[in-house]
């Protein structure tokens, strides 16, 4: 599947991006806030997880700047099924690209695409001072609930603590940023 915004392509990870992508998740800044990051990165990692299965209403995708010359790496966004079997929303943003909108696009059009697929509760779990990331869910009428929980984190050297925000499935979706979908390059209703 593949989707576009008004400055964002959407699309699944390959082969040839493995180099930017270890590349943007080797940065402290962003890896620490990535609690699934296995310990001692490595690209033959990076290559799994760009090569691995995922179920069709657990997409992640890769985001590509649309804008400004030839598309360029600058983060990801997906949906997850996770222990609370809840899709919960995650995305980052690499620290170049930091403070121009991109995660609350990137993460808006996820959240659309799993609406579409008839996923309409999402959770978020951002870690406690992740500050940018807990501003977008917020945009995005994510409300915390109240609950923290414990994640591996192999960045943070042990467990980082995680908030728990939930989407009622009525979050506002702002019309301003047009999305459309493919799947297997045919236009999809989003």
């Amino acid at each position: 599947m593949f989707s576009r915004t008004k400055r964002l392509l959407l699309r699944p990870g390959w082969a040839e991006d493995t180099a930017p992508l270890h590349q943007l998740w080797s940065e402290e800044a962003i890896s620490r806030n990535l609690p699934d990051l296995p310990p001692m990165l490595t690209q033959a990692k990076t290559a799994e997880f760009l090569m691995r299965e995922r179920d069709v209403l657990a997409p992640y995708f890769l985001l590509f700047s649309r804008t400004g010359g030839a598309p360029r790496l600058i983060g990801g966004c997906g949906i997850s099924i996770g222990c609370s079997e809840r899709p919960e929303l995650s995305f980052w943003i690499g620290r170049p690209f930091w403070g121009l909108g991109f995660a609350t696009e990137a993460a808006r059009a996820a959240t659309r695409i799993a609406r579409a697929s008839g996923l309409d509760r999402l959770t978020a779990r951002p870690m406690i001072g992740n500050r940018a990331g807990i501003n977008v869910l917020e945009k995005l009428g994510f409300r915390p609930t109240g609950q923290c929980e414990k994640r591996i984190s192999a960045a943070c050297g042990g467990t980082a603590t995680c908030v728990l925000y939930e989407d009622s499935g009525e979050a506002p979706m702002r019309s301003d940023s047009a999305m459309e979908l493919y799947r297997d390059g045919t236009p999809i209703a989003a």
